[in-house]
């Protein structure tokens, strides 16, 4: 460990800190209103700690500084891998949302301890669902090492094109949209069949009261297929290490600057 109270040493303690508290910020389970302040923090203090020899390592030879562009700079660093880690809970959550919606469960919204606020039953489990995969896979550890390896490809207190890395960062928050897709097509597909189905019943027996045979035929239908595509989750968790390091390989590529890679 270098010594805290040598030049410069506590200006680059002050930057770690910056980057592991971008990733803090928005990284699934450690962004959790569950998680108390105090532990939140005193994780902040022993990642930087941790961490301080490895920036130390490719800092400039001159030290580092802190002034507003590097303030900015690490915490959107941090907040870039905390991000890429979140995509996929976000579109899980999305996904239960969407589907809440469409089997007929909109009304039972509940508080989420995650949040603090009211999302939709299935938001919630299919949330929880992700975080636990992604816990059993070990992400929590991987985006450590993933922020660990940044201060060789971004080095402490350095330049960094933010233009370009919050442009990759819009475009990657798209991938939100198209993983609830993924999660929500097949119950969309099934309760979409069941309601032409229901169409077609109606018109064919107009004496059937079909509105007291939807309803619940449409949420058990809509559960029932719900229950198979969970394993549709669990592949897509198996595929996010990768997917993982490849946006933040992009991610990383945007914000180092030509000269700097």
């Amino acid at each position: 460990m270098p010594d805290l109270f040598a030049p410069g040493v506590a200006s680059a303690l002050v930057l770690v800190a910056l980057r592991v508290g971008g990733l803090l910020m928005v990284a699934p389970m450690w962004s959790a209103k569950t998680v108390p302040m105090r532990l939140r923090t005193a994780c902040l203090v022993m990642f930087a700690v941790l961490l301080l020899p490895t920036a130390l390592a490719s800092a400039p030879a001159g030290g580092v500084a802190i002034t507003p562009a590097t303030f900015l700079g690490e915490t959107l660093i941090g907040f870039a891998i905390g991000f890429a880690g979140a995509i996929i809970v976000a579109g899980a959550e999305a996904a239960g949302d969407v589907l809440s919606i469409s089997i007929g469960l909109s009304g039972a919204a509940i508080v989420n301890p995650t949040t603090g606020g009211q999302t939709m039953v299935l938001g919630q489990f299919m949330q929880l669902f992700t975080l636990t995969l992604i816990l059993t896979a070990g992400g929590h550890l991987l985006m450590l090492e993933a922020l660990a390896d940044t201060f060789r490809v971004l080095p402490l207190g350095g330049a960094i094109a933010m233009d370009d890395g919050a442009r990759v960062l819009a475009d990657t928050a798209g991938t939100i949209f198209s993983a609830a897709l993924r999660f929500a097509a097949p119950v969309l597909g099934a309760i979409m069949l069941t309601n032409v189905s229901l169409g077609v019943l109606s018109r064919a027996a107009p004496q059937l009261n079909i509105f007291s045979v939807a309803f619940p035929l449409q949420i058990g239908i809509g559960l029932f297929v719900f229950a198979l595509t969970l394993a549709v989750v669990a592949g897509a968790i198996n595929e996010w290490p990768a997917s993982f390091a490849l946006s933040l390989e992009r991610t990383m590529g945007a914000l180092a600057l030509p000269g700097g890679r």
